[in-house]
């Protein structure tokens, strides 16, 4: 955090040509390097424009560039000013989302991201997670095939859901990091799994499975949890073929098999 008294060493005065430019780069190496923490306001108007040696006019379009780029926020009243935003998963699903829309990847590719970072996070959750959240995890794949199995099933109840079981799946590998980025990843897209419930057969295989995959995670059989967690993406990559006419994958004939509790 930056002290009253080092204000005005902050940052430097910059040139004419580009100086809204150069602020930015300025306050964003501030950020960055931990010199204005999260939470942290700026120096005042006045102030920066004594610092960089321009006018308020420059520093407020530094300042909306940077509100802009989700970096900071600016509050009114008497405690009104430039904060420095922190930063959520939200953001980041937010952000994930958009460069999504503007970077469209083929359908292949982001199955096979989704099915590298699901192995790791279903290893990790049967060798950590507890009891409880295992029973719990198993509980609401059963709560999602009800759904999916319903007469006219709730789609948009149905991928709520199985957002929620994948982001608890990766709170039970207690890895924040893997947390971080499976929360981004479902916020902002998941790997076309609508197709899948789009689809009546593909809908009720796909809730059989999670089910399974749950069941193994909880009994701690990594290796059938495994088997359970590609065949999803099996099922998706023959679900997302089908739709473009292309021929689907051969169905994994044990995992066909079903278990009782």
């Amino acid at each position: 955090m930056v002290k009253d008294s080092e204000i005005s060493n902050l940052f430097l005065p910059v040139g004419l040509g580009r100086a809204s430019e150069e602020i930015v780069l300025q306050i964003e190496a501030a950020i960055m390097d931990g010199r204005l923490a999260p939470g942290e306001r700026l120096p005042s108007e006045r102030d920066m424009q004594n610092q960089f040696g321009t006018g308020r006019g420059v520093i407020r379009e530094a300042i909306k560039t940077l509100k802009q780029k989700g970096l900071l926020e600016v509050k009114k009243g008497a405690k009104g000013g430039a904060y420095v935003k922190e930063l959520d998963v939200s953001n980041v699903s937010e952000s994930l989302t958009l460069f999504m829309k503007q970077h469209p990847v083929e359908p292949e590719k982001l199955i096979e991201f989704r099915e590298s970072i699901d192995r790791t996070i279903t290893e990790l959750a049967i060798a950590r997670g507890s009891k409880e959240e295992k029973e719990e995890l198993f509980n609401g794949a059963v709560r999602f095939e009800k759904i999916l199995c319903a007469e006219n099933p709730d789609l948009v109840q149905a991928g709520e859901l199985d957002r929620k079981l994948n982001i608890m799946l990766a709170g039970m590998a207690k890895n924040p990091l893997l947390e971080w980025v499976m929360h981004a990843v479902q916020m902002g897209f998941s790997s076309h799994d609508y197709a899948l419930y789009e689809d009546a057969d593909y809908r009720r295989k796909a809730g059989a499975n999670w089910i399974e995959t749950a069941r193994a995670i909880r009994n701690g059989e990594p290796i059938r949890a495994l088997a359970f967690s590609s065949h999803h993406y099996v099922l998706l990559r023959k679900c997302v073929e089908n739709k473009n006419g292309e021929q689907g994958h051969q169905n994994v004939p044990f995992l066909t098999e079903t278990k009782e509790d």
